[in-house]
């Protein structure tokens, strides 16, 4: 590297100025076509030789392996040009010279005053015969009444590694942490986590044990979502009023800039801008279809605290958007890039994401908007696709709203109540209905693969 750099400065008069980025890549491009030999892998006590090298050192234990035919030694080459008579008549060493040179490479490293001969019976799958050498030796300490000690707790460790053993898969992990260790808030967002996947809560809310992104995950997805969100939040803030002329341009222009922003790659951003069109031109749409006689409002935080058998627990959540009508309605949106949740998995509890934010919204839980009755529970999905978007409701206006959201409150004073009890575990996967994919990030810790397929159905 001293060496790359002198020169680089010795040269670089005749370079044009440049800037960081610049410089760096030359000095990859210059350090690419560089070689650095390190003398192979280094040990403090361990050293791994050939038979040359080894003649030149002396070692407290020596270990000479590959006492194979054809390892060591190997079989006499085969010329395709010379004949043995044509090598002899033209003075050449016969082929078997070479076997001469590595049996006194041999006789050396067998004659150290510690030293272990090492032999394999299978390479490579097909049996292997023992070296000449080791034949001739075992045969001389025979006949001379000398024992060559051996190592059989080697063979047997060896064949241990092969065994199959007694089928005994992990069982569903159930960790049954202390009550005081359990988690006394959550966003309605874990709540879904809870219902269908306990485990992963203990292992991120109680462990804190957080998943590290891959260093070439793609960010599309995530990135879209986010950008989603802050589009709309720039987009709802700055443009409260009339809508302008141009609000589809600014709107796709807030949606790209905060791709980029969210990590979105170059060369993804030229599809995403016509997705972007489409999906902009529907948003605004959309927005002059429910502004009227409506108060917007943005990413809004709101609680709610209830009762349970360990004390206040207390519900959080995080409004993507809340529409408060005059007659007193409040209708609760949250945005999607992705596939929204069913009818059927809101209905059941697994997806209690806008039911409960209803809920919260009821109890007066969001600052400044009052107690308004539980509307519209709706997902917008905005993919820029055929259709750029949809409007997809998961509750209906009215009692069925209000009854949704009352219904949610109670299964999680239910499910509360449930790990409030010290012997309740968190066990993993305790609901994958609807889910086609993955539950959580800790599946590979759960060992869900393993438990899931002998046949384990745990208990609830």
């Amino acid at each position: 590297m001293s060496r790359l750099l002198a020169g680089l400065i010795h040269e670089s008069a005749g370079l044009p100025p440049t800037g960081a980025d610049r410089f760096a890549d030359l000095l990859d491009a210059l350090m690419a076509a560089e070689t650095v030999r390190t003398g192979g892998a280094t040990h403090p006590r361990l050293r791994i030789l050939g038979a040359i090298e080894a003649r030149l050192v002396r070692a407290d234990r020596l270990i000479v392996a590959g006492l194979e035919e054809g390892v060591w030694p190997k079989g006499a080459p085969l010329d395709p040009f010379l004949s043995r008579p044509m090598r002899r008549k033209l003075g050449l060493p016969p082929p078997e010279r070479r076997i001469g040179l590595a049996a006194h490479d041999f006789a050396q490293a067998a004659c150290a005053p510690d030293v272990v001969l090492l032999h394999a019976e299978r390479r490579e799958g097909a049996p292997a015969v023992k070296s000449r050498w080791l034949w001739r030796l075992e045969t001389l300490a025979k006949g001379a009444g000398v024992e060559i000690p051996g190592r059989p707790e080697l063979l047997a460790w060896a064949r241990a590694l092969d065994a199959p053993g007694p089928y005994s898969p992990a069982r569903r992990p159930a960790p049954v942490p202390p009550v005081e260790h359990r988690p006394r808030e959550m966003f309605v967002t874990r709540v879904e986590t809870l219902t269908r996947d306990p485990y992963a809560v203990w292992a991120r809310d109680i462990l804190k044990l957080y998943p590290l992104d891959r260093p070439d995950e793609a960010v599309e997805a995530r990135a879209r979502g986010t950008a989603i969100h802050k589009a709309f939040e720039i987009f709802s803030t700055e443009h409260a009023g009339p809508l302008p002329d141009d609000a589809a341009q600014i709107f796709e222009r807030l949606y790209l800039d905060a791709l980029v922003e969210a990590g979105m790659p170059a060369e993804a951003l030229v599809r995403e801008a016509a997705l972007a069109r489409e999906a902009a031109a529907w948003v605004i749409e959309l927005e002059r279809d429910r502004r009227d006689g409506r108060v917007i409002h943005i990413e809004q935080q709101g609680e709610l605290t209830i009762d349970a058998p360990a004390g206040p627990f207390t519900l959080k959540a995080r409004a993507d958007r809340i529409e408060v009508t005059a007659d007193g309605f409040g209708h609760v949106l949250d945005y999607k890039t992705g596939k929204a949740p069913s009818k059927k998995e809101v209905a059941t509890g697994f997806s209690p994401q806008l039911t409960l934010t209803a809920a919260i919204l009821a109890g007066g839980g969001f600052d400044g908007l009052g107690r308004p009755t539980p509307g519209d529970l709706a997902y917008l999905e905005i993919t820029g696709r055929k259709p750029a978007g949809r409007v997809e409701v998961r509750a209906a206006a009215g009692p069925d709203a209000q009854d949704a959201a009352a219904k949610a409150l109670a299964g999680l004073a239910e499910l509360v109540a449930r790990f409030d009890n010290p012997a309740q575990p968190y066990l993993s996967r305790v609901a994958p209905q609807f889910v086609k994919a993955r539950i959580s990030d800790y599946d590979h810790l759960a060992r869900v693969f393993e438990w899931s397929t002998s046949g384990e159905d745990g208990e609830e």
